[in-house]
């Protein structure tokens, strides 16, 4: 089945980016190839498209006979972008470009399980591996789930909604998302902006599956090591957590993070700045855009310049889920691992 996809931001991102002749790129979440297309309008550009998604990669081998060698697809996560470019010997780039979150084509694919406005199975895997969303709530305890619902979804009634799906399982499994749905509507209110209850709960669980915040932080600080000196990271978030994790990073990666004092020298074996911030606000999509593009409503671009190589980058300290930093659902402790 066919599904389009209209990329967000397009025309800030490459204002950003820059593209120029000679120059290569990443795309390190191809989708559809939005912003791949984008970048190869500027002849002799060559972009790399990296997705963990088997339709994508298909898409963008389809897409490759348009552009005569200047598109290469390569399967895996973006998390992974530097050790995958270097298995095809490509030490440095001239941009990385990040769009975070679920594509167009995964989110209407009722089969893909990552909506509930079309019933379907409870899936939600990106690289249709590994846990699925099913298996994670039938088989993780009542606080496991509560914790997924309240650090990744910022849902206040998680323990609501976790004791709800421990109820339903005893009856009989939960494999679909409307099934799913009707458990969460149950027991949380509909909030004054009109957003369905079940909204928060599916994106915990999404990004749960998908180890989305770590693969964040990690192609972060692999995008980094992998930019040229003027090479441009431009991230396009579309929720608070993913935003905030993108920000923090680059503050900590900037020159400013780092002049306590102009008197005092940089410590030895301290890490030194390695990007600069070139948006001090996230950047908004125009109001004509959320027109013609309502998903693109929440959409955030941020952008930082390369301005030399880290001598010991050590990632994003982020809400991931190796446990950096970890709010407790039941205390709203946060606790450090």
């Amino acid at each position: 089945m066919s599904f389009s996809h209209i990329p967000v931001m397009l025309k800030e991102v490459l204002e950003w980016l820059k593209p120029k002749a000679g120059g290569v790129y990443v795309d390190g979440t191809f989708g559809r190839g939005g912003y791949s297309k984008g970048i190869l309008t500027t002849d002799g550009t060559k972009v790399y498209g990296i997705d963990r998604d088997e339709q994508a990669i298909a898409a963008g081998n389809e897409l490759q006979k348009d552009y005569a060698g200047r598109l290469e697809m390569l399967h895996g996560r973006f998390g992974d972008m530097d050790k995958l470019l270097a298995v095809k010997g490509v030490e440095a780039v001239d941009g990385v470009v990040l769009d975070i979150g679920v594509s167009s084509p995964q989110f209407d694919d009722a089969e893909r399980g990552f909506s509930f406005r079309h019933d379907g199975p409870l899936d939600m895997r990106m690289g249709q591996d590994g846990e699925s969303a099913a298996d994670a709530v039938n088989k993780l305890g009542e606080k496991d789930i509560a914790d997924i619902v309240f650090n990744f979804g910022e849902e206040r009634f998680a323990r609501r909604v976790a004791k709800a799906i421990v109820d339903a399982r005893m009856e009989k499994p939960i494999t679909r998302t409307h099934q799913l749905a009707t458990i969460i509507r149950a027991v949380v209110p509909y909030a004054k902006d009109g957003i369905d209850p079940a909204t928060r709960s599916f994106q915990a669980l999404r990004i749960y599956v998908n180890q989305e915040l770590d693969q964040l932080s990690n192609g972060l600080t692999a995008a980094e090591k992998i930019l040229k000196k003027g090479g441009m990271l431009v991230v396009v978030s579309f929720h608070s957590i993913e935003d905030r994790i993108v920000k923090n990073f680059m503050r900590e990666r900037s020159a400013g993070a780092f002049n306590v004092s102009r008197h005092m020298p940089m410590p030895v074996n301290e890490s030194k700045p390695g990007l600069r911030v070139m948006t001090a606000k996230p950047i908004s999509p125009s109001a004509e855009e959320i027109l013609r593009n309502s998903r693109a409503s929440s959409a955030r671009l941020r952008a930082a310049e390369k301005i030399s190589d880290p001598i010991n980058t050590t990632g994003a300290k982020t809400e991931s889920q190796n446990g950096i930093i970890w709010v407790d659902s039941e205390s709203n402790e946060t606790k450090g691992v």
